[in-house]
C-alpha cells in the first residue's frame, strides 16, 4: 500500500485546508484510514479516522467541530477538510492505513501504511 498525501500549504488562522491522501492499492475498501499529525518538537498525534465503509468517524478532541475526515472508496482517496484552523494546527499532516482491526485505531502503531505527510501551517 502506497499512500501520497496532498493538499497542505500557507493559510491564516480562521481560514481552511482539505487535504487528499491518494491509495495505490486494489483493495482500498479493506482499510480503515486514519490522519495524524506531528509538530515540531512533539510526537506525532491522532487527528481523525474513518472506517472502511465510511460510515464511522473519530476525532481528537482539539480538532471535533472543525474537522472532516471523508473517504471516496471508488477514488481510493481519503480527505481531511479542515475548517477554523488554529496556529496550534500547524504540524506535518500523515494519512495511514489499517487493516484487520474493527475500528481505526488512535495509535500510531495500530496503522501498517504511512504517507509522506504534508505540511500545514497556520498563522496567526
Amino acid at each position: 500500500v502506497q499512500l501520497q498525501a496532498s493538499g497542505g500549504g500557507l493559510v491564516q488562522a480562521g481560514g481552511s485546508l482539505r487535504l487528499s491522501c491518494a491509495a495505490s492499492v486494489c483493495t482500498f475498501s479493506n482499510y480503515h484510514m486514519g490522519w495524524f499529525r506531528q509538530a515540531p518538537g512533539k510526537e506525532r498525534e491522532f487527528v481523525a479516522g474513518i472506517t472502511w465503509s465510511g460510515v464511522s468517524t473519530d476525532y481528537a478532541d482539539s480538532v471535533k467541530g472543525r474537522f472532516t475526515i471523508s473517504r471516496d472508496n471508488a477514488r481510493n482517496t481519503v480527505y481531511l477538510q479542515m475548517n477554523s484552523l488554529k496556529p496550534e494546527d500547524t504540524a506535518v499532516y500523515y494519512c495511514a492505513a489499517s487493516h484487520g482491526r474493527s475500528w481505526p485505531p488512535r495509535a500510531v502503531g495500530g496503522y501498517a501504511y504511512w504517507g509522506r505527510g504534508t505540511l500545514v501551517t497556520v498563522s496567526s
